[in-house]
């Protein structure tokens, strides 16, 4: 009885493929031009030359992360229309495109990669695949993930698939896929970081033509708000001091009876008579009291000692040379006449002060003075 063949690859427990890299990953180091980029990566920067260099150089010492390819027979069998586009290469790259990148920058000939063909048993998982993030590579920004979801609405035929294959709604879908709706230079600010998402979201509802006038309304509020901020922060470092307590309200002012009158050289006419001031001229009183000085009189004012000697009779009238009050005129007069403050004497003696020729208010100044002294020593 003949035996029945007995695989080794049995025998040995290990899996048998017709695909290498269709049951378990296999690692591989291909040349570059055996692997080619496939057109659903959502990425659009992948860094400047400068970052892509100093990158392929650290690949150069030692790559950690390999990248994940599928062979083109898997590929073509997801996507037959690419045929033309991968050409004659061997592998379709899902994950490691700036590692193909940055390899080709610095002549780097060789790329290490990992075979999965089960990441090309269905579309969704090849999409999906290439969005994932490996060790090596930046995140993608908001722009480029929605990018993604775009590709993948449209390559599972709708945004119900692409919700169902990652567990979320169909708003969540509709929220990443919303920001392709700004305009190409909004979603470049959106991809730097200079507009927040949020508010991208809400400026992608608008018509394009209204989008960057929009932004700059939010800007200009944002500076509005910064400013303030400052201002609220430096009076909160610095507050002002506490005001000061009211002032005591001020003494009630003295009954106008009990104000001495004010002694003038003229008279005016009282103002509850305006409509005789209106109808006669004012006219110039003299004081009776005081004999003044007439305009025309160019003349000083006599001494006392001239004026005695003319006028005898007048230097026993009063001890201080002031005449005794005059008695009332009996004249009619259309403006009452007012007595000199003999009963007052501070005010008697300001007013004759201020019709002191200034020698004379001199020379009463050194009698005062030394009028003064004198009482000083006898009070010692």
């Amino acid at each position: 009885m003949a035996g029945r063949r007995t695989s080794l690859a049995t025998l040995a427990g290990a899996k048998v493929d017709d695909v290498p890299g269709k049951s378990d990953p296999v690692l591989l180091t291909l040349p570059l031009d055996k692997l080619h980029c496939t057109r659903f990566n959502p990425r659009r920067n992948f860094g400047t030359d400068e970052e892509l260099r100093e990158f392929g150089e650290k690949l150069k010492k030692e790559q950690l992360q390999p990248a994940v390819v599928v062979s083109r027979a898997a590929y073509l069998k997801l996507w037959p229309d690419e045929a033309e586009r991968v050409g004659s290469a061997s592998y379709v790259i899902a994950n490691g495109e700036r590692r193909y990148r940055a390899s080709r920058l610095v002549g780097r000939p060789v790329l290490e990669v990992v075979h999965r063909e089960d990441v090309a048993k269905t579309r969704a998982a090849f999409l999906d695949a290439v969005q994932s993030e490996n060790n090596d590579r930046q995140n993608l920004d908001p722009i480029e993930r929605a990018i993604a979801i775009e590709t993948m609405v449209t390559e599972l035929g709708g945004a119900d698939q692409v919700a169902a294959y990652y567990g979320k709604t169909k708003g969540w879908v509709s929220q990443q896929r919303k920001l392709l709706k700004l305009t190409p230079e909004l979603q470049d600010l959106v991809s730097t970081g200079e507009m927040p998402v949020r508010v991208a979201r809400d400026i992608a509802g608008l018509p394009p033509d209204t989008q960057h006038h929009a932004w700059q309304e939010h800007l200009e509020r944002r500076r509005l708000e910064k400013e303030a901020g400052a201002r609220l922060r430096a009076r909160a470092a610095n507050p002002p001091a506490p005001p000061a307590p009211p002032a005591p309200p001020a003494p009630a002012p003295a009954q106008a009876a009990a104000e001495p009158p004010r002694f003038t050289a003229v008279n005016h006419q009282p103002t509850d008579d305006a409509d005789k001031q209106n109808e006669e001229p004012t006219r110039e009183v003299r004081f009776t009291a005081v004999n003044r000085k007439t305009e025309t009189d160019a003349q000083p004012a006599a001494p006392r000692q001239a004026y005695t000697a003319v006028y005898p009779s007048e230097a026993t009238e009063r001890p201080d040379g002031i005449p005794e009050p005059r008695e009332e005129s009996t004249e009619s007069t259309d403006l009452p006449r007012k007595r000199f403050p003999y009963e007052d004497g501070p005010l008697a003696a300001h007013h004759l002060i201020r019709k002191m020729p200034p020698e004379e208010f001199n020379r009463m100044l050194d009698v005062l003075i030394e009028h003064r002294t004198k009482q000083a020593a006898n009070a010692h």
